[in-house]
Order: C-alpha cells, then sequence, then structure tokens
C-alpha cells in the first residue's frame, strides 16, 4: 500500500494524492494549479500518469486548486464515479462550468493577441471545454455527512464536516489490504473554528495514517474580535473620512459568504453605518443562491443574523451583479461602495478590473481577506508591491491595502495542533501537504515538538511513499 502526492507538496494548489494498494487504487482530489507562470504548464501535464487504475475519485470540497481538474480527468478518458457531499456537489455545478468559461475565453484572448502581434504559434486550446465540464459532472455521486461508503470492496469510508467552506469534509477511509485494515485520515482544508457561518470541524480520535493541511501552519490569525475591529476601521476610514470605494477581493465559494454576514453583523452591532454592498461575481451570486438553500449546515447564530438581513434591507444594502454593462458600471462610482469581487487571489475575473480602476486612488482601500498564493496579484499586494500590471497596464499602488488574516477559511497553527490533539494516538506517519515550504516545515517541527508526534513526512510532488 503506498500513497503519491502529484501536487500540493511544497504548495498550496493543485491538491491530488493517489493511494494504490494490492486490489485497486484511488484518487482523493484532483485539483488544479493556481498562480505563478508554471500553472498551466503544470495543468496540461499533471494528468500525465496511469490513471486508467484508478476504481473511484473522493473530493474534499469544491475549490479548484481540490476539483479543477476534473473536466480534464473525464475529458482524457476517466470513466469511474467521482465522490462529493451534496454541498459540493451542487457547488461544483456552477464552478467547474464557470471554469471552462474561464479557460476557454483565456484561450480566445491568447490567440488574438498572438495573431495580432503576428506571432506564428499554434493556437493554444483550452485546459478544457464548457462541453468537457458539463460531461464531467455526470460522473458526480452525492454522499452525506457520517454515512458510510464502501465504494469499494476493500475501501469503506466516512465524509466528516471540516468547517471550511459549504461542504466541505474530512475524510475518513479503512482500507483493508493483505489481510490488514488501516484507516487513512485526509483533513482536506479545515477551518478555523468559532468562526461565522458555518459548523467547527470534526474531530478524528483515530488515523493510522494522516493528511493535513499546513496553509497557515507557521502563522497564527488574530482573533474574530481584532478582525472585526481592523474591518471596522478600513470601513468607517474609507468610506466616512476618504470618500472612496472598498474593494474585496472574495472567492466566490465560501469567502464572499462569510464577508457579507460580517459585514452585516457589523451595521447590526452598530459598528459602521448603513453600508451599500455590491457583490459583483456571477458565480459568487450562485453560490450564495446555493448557501442560503444549505441552511442546514450554518451555525446558530449565522440563521439568526440571515434573519435580520431578511428585516434590516435599508441598513445593509446588498446588491448581485449579473451583467457586464452593470459591472462595468461600477467603475464610474468614486466612492461610497463595498465591492466584494472575485477572483480571491486577483489573478482573473471582474475583480481585476475594479483593481485597475480603484488601486490609484489614495481615497480607496483594497481588503485582502484569504490566502494569497506566491506569484499571483494579490500577493504582490500584500507583499506591498508600488507597481503592479493588470492587464497589460501599469499601475501604481496609492490605495491603501488592509491583509485582515482573521477572515481565513483555513486553521491557523493554533487550531491545527488542537485538531491534532483529537487523535488518541500518534498515526504511523503524517504527511504535512497543501502548505507552502516555509509554512509546512515550521508546521513540522511544531509538531514534534509539542506534540511528540514522529514519521513527519513532507512530500515531494510525484514522489510514492509506502505505507508501513
Amino acid at each position: 500500500m503506498d500513497i503519491t502526492f502529484y501536487g500540493a507538496a511544497g504548495e498550496v494548489t493543485g491538491s491530488s494524492a493517489v493511494v494504490r494498494h494490492s486490489r485497486g487504487a484511488f484518487m482523493v482530489d484532483c485539483g488544479m494549479f493556481q498562480g505563478g507562470r508554471d500553472a498551466d504548464r503544470k495543468n496540461f501535464s499533471a494528468l500525465d500518469f496511469d490513471f486508467g487504475t484508478i476504481d473511484f475519485v473522493l473530493l474534499t470540497h469544491a475549490h479548484l486548486d481540490h476539483t479543477g481538474l476534473i473536466p480534464r480527468l473525464v475529458a482524457l478518458g476517466y470513466r469511474g464515479p467521482v465522490y462529493a457531499t451534496d454541498a459540493t456537489a451542487d457547488l461544483l455545478t456552477v464552478m467547474l462550468l464557470d471554469s471552462a468559461h474561464i479557460q476557454e475565453k483565456e484561450a480566445e484572448w491568447s490567440n488574438k493577441r498572438n495573431r495580432s502581434r503576428r506571432m506564428r504559434r499554434r493556437d493554444t486550446a483550452p485546459l478544457y471545454t464548457v462541453e468537457q465540464a458539463r460531461t464531467s459532472l455526470r460522473a458526480l455521486e452525492r454522499v452525506h455527512y457520517d454515512e458510510n461508503l464502501t465504494p469499494h470492496a476493500a475501501v469503506s469510508c466516512r465524509f466528516r464536516d471540516a468547517g471550511h467552506i459549504l461542504g466541505s469534509a474530512i475524510i475518513e477511509l479503512d482500507l483493508s489490504d493483505e489481510g490488514v485494515t488501516r484507516r487513512l485520515v485526509f483533513s482536506g482544508d479545515l477551518g478555523q473554528p468559532d468562526r461565522p457561518v458555518l459548523r467547527d470541524p470534526f474531530m478524528p480520535r483515530r488515523a493510522d495514517y494522516l493528511c493535513v493541511e499546513s496553509t497557515y501552519g507557521n502563522r497564527f490569525h488574530r482573533d474574530l474580535h481584532e478582525t472585526e475591529s481592523e474591518l471596522v476601521h478600513a470601513l468607517n476610514d474609507t468610506l466616512g473620512r476618504k470618500g472612496g470605494n472598498v474593494i474585496i477581493p472574495a472567492f466566490a465559494v465560501g469567502r464572499t459568504q462569510e464577508v457579507l454576514f460580517i459585514l452585516a453583523k457589523l451595521v447590526r452591532m452598530g459598528q459602521v453605518p448603513r453600508l451599500e454592498v455590491v457583490v459583483d461575481s456571477p458565480m459568487a451570486t450562485a453560490v450564495t443562491e446555493l448557501t442560503m438553500r444549505h441552511a442546514a449546515l450554518w451555525d446558530e447564530e449565522t440563521r439568526e443574523l440571515a434573519e435580520w438581513m431578511r428585516t434590516a434591507p435599508s441598513q445593509f444594502r446588498l446588491r448581485f451583479v449579473a451583467d457586464v454593462e452593470e459591472s462595468i458600471a461600477l467603475n464610474h462610482s468614486r466612492g461610497g461602495l463595498v465591492i466584494i469581487s472575485a477572483s480571491g487571489m486577483c489573478d482573473a475575473g471582474r475583480i481585476k478590473y475594479h483593481l485597475r480602476y480603484n488601486l490609484g486612488r489614495e481615497e480607496c482601500s483594497v481588503i485582502i481577506a484569504g490566502f494569497q498564493a506566491a506569484g499571483t496579484l494579490g500577493r504582490r499586494l500584500v507583499d506591498r508591491a508600488r507597481v503592479v500590471t493588470i492587464m497589460g497596464e501599469r499601475i501604481a499602488v496609492h490605495a491603501e491595502i488592509y491583509t485582515i488574516g482573521g477572515l481565513s477559511a483555513h486553521a491557523d497553527q493554533g487550531a491545527l495542533l488542537a485538531w491534532m490533539r483529537h487523535f488518541e494516538t500518534p498515526p504511523r506517519q503524517t504527511f504535512i501537504v497543501h502548505g507552502e515550504a516555509e509554512a509546512r516545515t515550521a508546521f513540522a517541527q511544531v509538531i514534534e515538538a509539542d506534540l511528540g508526534w514522529s514519521g513527519l513526512m513532507q512530500p515531494v510532488a510525484g514522489t510514492t511513499y509506502h505505507l508501513n
């Protein structure tokens, strides 16, 4: 029995692992690489291995860095089932089609640019098409939290609530191989406890082998009170004193909905005056509608807040922008708006236009509310770049940049350690994944020092590890 990591090994995107045993093989996640100059190359070569032996795929959650290559997997010939929670399957009906649309448009734009420059290059093909994404959705098999699933005669598993985004799951697997049964636990992405909207992550008690994320393995988030205080300052200073706009790049899935509820909470508590909030992302709009349909997955505070939002539309004015013309019109607004738009790392979508029109204005602010991978525009803003390039145009950064890490949907070092302390005995092997090199090295050191665990592994992409 062994495991090979094909992504998220020394980085935070491209999550994908294959477990092989004497009676077959399965894949956990099939994620897209995002950010950096090598992302396209990695995505086109990511599935260059024998996936014909894979019996099934398990998805931890809907974010594209965990699911974005499913359409390509199916287009290249995979014909098995793809298991996901109900909410994850619902989200993917929106997200994979949107991703495919972006792939087609970016390929079209690249080909037009090459032809306009009279470059003799073969036309760029999209990573996958909208039709291929639609076909891949047929492979989805829905799973309920905490129910026992037997996708193979040698495997049983359960999806547990990870508290990261709607439908996110920790996956517990019992694998029988050559007369021995071992338990594998994949954390997926873990949510920070005591955060708005979702319930806290489930706490597993036992694992022989553990794969744990380490996105913030070397950092602690501000507590929610400090985070809200910083957000209050950014809003009141920008909208009130300066009279500008607040731009919030936010992932359409999870982050947008959490930010909306936090903003509503601040208005309800009287910490900020009436807000006019615009969500400019067709996918975020669709995901917000799905979030409202899955209210059973919310925590109690969020249910109460949603009821207040329905009864106080004059205090919290929320508008969803659908068509392109309405989105463009937002750029004529000189102040008074909170604009939430995707993508969360600022590398695609409508957020690039809002940054283009607002970054150069010192009365405006940009609130970075989530992790920014190396090589992305969002990361350059976090790193205090004075000039950035957006759609070929160099723009001086005069707007104030707020990095509010406490809004992250990822558990910080303390929360990750607290989650791991619930294991009754240390796993035989622990694979630290989904973290940049510095973060996971620091996390490995603190696991050894604080928990006394051994058998800690920092996988290298493409390397196979025997599960001893």
